[in-house]
């Protein structure tokens, strides 16, 4: 018999629906987790291992870099910790201005007096008299100033946001102002000493074993289909061809790929899609340096090989770090996040040479020395955006929908989200319509 529903992904999301639903599932790579899964990485070697060696001699990374457990319904989280064990953690990050090696404790607004005192006192008059007392800018650029005053803005998001948007920062709609909260009580009590943490991931979740464990275990009680990627479909006769050129016939498709490329895939007219930033991540396995910080990741504004952010593995826990060498920790294992205009994939000789720059870059600033391991990976679509005023996100779902095709997770519906919310949302799309199907 045809299958009437399948899954199309096994990512977190696809593989929460999997579960959910018992529908198998179709996924382009060889292992579950999609960009939220796990490989190790010999010493001196490039080949990536899916599992780490009986020995433990190997780096863990993380396809897509650092991605943690944040938020999330309890019932989701409760789901976790019955897959797999885990730990919890709690935020340790920082600005770090490169050209003159000065830390500052995320978020910087409200850690003001660790600038200097012109700066500071500038800053908070801006934050407390200028800021929120326009209407809402329509452009990231301008709701950045408007929010958190000139002084600031040109210090540290202009220019953060001119790298982690690829440029994007004045075409595009401001969006998830939870990332960046303003709560004046805290920029100044920020202002003359120590304030709490603040911020939407001021603790985390993050399996013992890896993302990978987590994702193999949950894969474990499902059907996956590996090596299958979607490469064209016909949303008249509901056929979906894979690149192995075989074909699969639905009623109802469920969809964790990014909305952009279903729509493509599928032929359908929305319009102009909203913009999108590639990501290069490069992993790196290195000899630890005497001034590598003990923070789980680094906020960037003016790295001059162009990334953005800074991520230490291993500071979050040292299984990431090939077992002789965790205590004491003599290596670190890092990601390094830097991002490109949507689709503009940089050639393997521009890969080559900016992983080089980025290796004498943090040499440079005494984070690393010799570099054992520097693996890239190339996320396609890693940040989603909108133009302002747009409409295309609702219109591309509606039309997909209309042909019977459900998009569910964080690129489908192109809308920032974290692993739990997202294994949520997976949940109540594979609950929802298994009831039905079951239903007729």
């Amino acid at each position: 018999m045809e299958q009437r529903t399948f899954i199309l992904g096994a990512g977190v999301t696809g593989l929460a629906a999997g579960y959910a639903s018992g529908w198998p599932m179709y996924e382009a790579a060889a292992v579950p987790g999609g960009i939220c899964s796990s490989y190790y990485v010999r010493p001196g070697t490039t080949q990536r291992l899916a599992v780490a060696p009986d020995d433990g001699e190997a780096y863990r990374f993380e396809v897509g870099g650092g991605h943690w457990v944040f938020g999330g319904d309890p019932v989701v989280l409760r789901f976790i910790r019955q897959m797999t064990p885990v730990k919890t953690y709690h935020r340790h990050s920082a600005v770090y201005f490169a050209k003159d090696a000065r830390i500052i404790p995320f978020p910087l607004q409200y850690h003001l007096a660790h600038l200097d005192d012109t700066t500071a006192t500038q800053a908070l008059h801006e934050i407390t008299t200028l800021a929120h007392n326009a209407e809402p800018p329509t452009a990231m650029d301008a709701w950045l100033a408007a929010r958190f005053g000139p002084t600031l803005t040109t210090q540290f998001f202009g220019p953060f946001h001119e790298r982690y948007t690829a440029g994007l920062w004045t075409e595009i709609a401001p969006q998830d102002p939870y990332k960046s909260p303003v709560d004046v009580q805290l920029v100044q009590q920020g202002r003359t000493g120590k304030t709490t943490a603040a911020g939407y991931n001021t603790r985390y979740l993050y399996p013992e074993a890896g993302l990978d464990a987590l994702a193999r275990q949950i894969a474990q009680h499902s059907t996956v289909h590996y090596g299958k990627r979607a490469v064209h479909i016909d949303p008249i006769e509901k056929i979906v061809s894979f690149e192995d050129g075989t074909e699969q016939r639905y009623e109802t498709l469920i969809s964790t790929l990014p909305l952009n490329k279903m729509i493509a895939m599928a032929g359908l007219k929305t319009g102009v899609p909203d913009p999108y930033t590639s990501v290069l991540v490069l992993n790196i396995g290195a000899v630890r340096g005497a001034a590598c910080p003990d923070h789980h990741w680094l906020y960037v504004p003016d790295s001059a090989s162009g990334f953005f952010r800074v991520g230490c593995y291993s500071n979050v826990e040292s299984s990431f770090l090939p077992r002789s060498a965790r205590a004491p920790a003599s290596r670190v294992s890092l990601y390094i996040e830097r991002a490109f205009p949507g689709g503009q994939r940089p050639s393997e000789d521009e890969v080559q040479a900016y992983a080089v720059d980025v290796v004498r870059e943090l040499q440079a600033w005494d984070f690393i020395a010799e570099a054992e391991v520097v693996d890239p990976t190339w996320i396609e679509v890693a940040y989603t955006w909108a133009r302002p005023g747009s409409t295309w996100r609702k219109q591309a779902l509606a039309t997909l929908d209309a042909h019977d095709i459900v998009m569910v997770g964080r690129y489908a519906r192109w809308i920032f989200q974290g692993i739990a919310d997202s294994i949520r949302d997976g949940f109540i799309v594979g609950a929802a319509f298994k009831r039905r199907e079951k239903n007729g």
